[in-house]
């Protein structure tokens, strides 16, 4: 009489859950980015620059380092700053996601730049972006997002660089 451990399918089964508890544990590493009420800015014909915003918050410590869209020839992570009483927008390398609070990329600080526009972006049009975050560790994960095109509104006319 074989032992019931040493029987294939209770092999199978023990590998299965082995298996699934790493997959577990190294979905753990992640830093688990929510992203919120993603938008961009609306374009007029000419105008080849806009901007993306949205509510990101990280389950873990955690930083955006890129951004990506195919809608633009170039995309960049912004802030805008109040430097000597003047209002200035700057790339800059990435923004901190402190575990558990939202960050807010909205007009007038961070925001998603996308430069190089391929058309205008028309309201009620989507952008697709990719989001790539690192945590402490170095892993690195990607969100896929589709914001929609808002029509410009609100006192912010267009973003210049």
């Amino acid at each position: 009489m074989k032992h019931p451990l040493t029987t294939p399918l209770s092999l199978l089964s023990r590998c299965a859950g082995a298996c699934a508890l790493l997959a577990a544990l190294a979905g753990a590493a992640h830093a688990q980015v929510t992203v919120s009420e993603p938008w961009a800015r609306a374009t007029v014909a000419t105008q080849k620059t806009s901007g993306a915003f949205m509510t990101l918050t990280a389950s873990r410590d955690t930083r955006l380092v890129e951004a990506r869209s195919p809608v633009a020839g170039t995309v960049e992570i912004h802030e805008m700053v109040l430097q000597d009483n003047v209002m200035r927008m700057r790339a800059i390398g990435s923004v901190a996601l402190p575990a558990g609070k939202a960050v807010k990329l909205e007009p007038g600080g961070y925001h998603v730049m996308l430069m190089d526009l391929k058309q205008p972006l028309k309201a009620g049009d989507t952008v697709p972006l990719t989001l790539v975050f690192e945590g402490a560790d170095k892993a690195r994960e990607t969100v896929e997002v589709r914001a929609a095109v808002r029509a410009l509104a609100g006192g912010h006319g267009p973003m210049k660089h």
